[in-house]
């Protein structure tokens, strides 16, 4: 069992920066991935980055890539997420998950935080 706590959503203006934060109460090596999904109003789900715990590879959405960067702290469990050149698009609630796989698939993932809201304003 692994409880998953996002944090450092906010409001930002488009073009600015957040860094997003999932710290796990377990330990994150236990899992072999961690990802970053968001929801906004209307929307499904959707996987935005995830990173192995065992050898950081990562995957992105093609929506994020260049401006979103995922890292892992395994030393405080604590996994981020970089978000850089925002857009209003962007506002959703962001998810943290834990899994099995290495997908930006919401079925790979068994454990979930409780969401950090991001909205960007333009």
């Amino acid at each position: 069992q692994v409880t998953l706590v996002e944090s450092g959503g906010g409001l930002v203006q488009a073009g600015g920066s957040l860094r997003l934060s999932c710290a796990a109460s377990g330990s994150i090596s236990d899992y072999y991935s961690v990802a970053w999904f968001r929801q906004a109003p209307g929307l499904e789900r959707e996987g935005v980055a995830c990173i192995s715990s065992t050898d950081g590879d990562t995957l992105y959405a093609d929506f994020v890539k260049g401006r979103f960067t995922i890292v892992r702290d395994t030393a405080t469990n604590t996994v981020y997420l970089q978000m850089n050149s925002l857009f209003p698009d962007d506002t959703a609630v962001y998810y943290c998950a834990a899994g099995r796989v290495l997908v930006l698939w919401a079925w790979g993932y068994d454990y979930w935080g409780q969401g950090t809201q991001v909205t960007v304003s333009s």
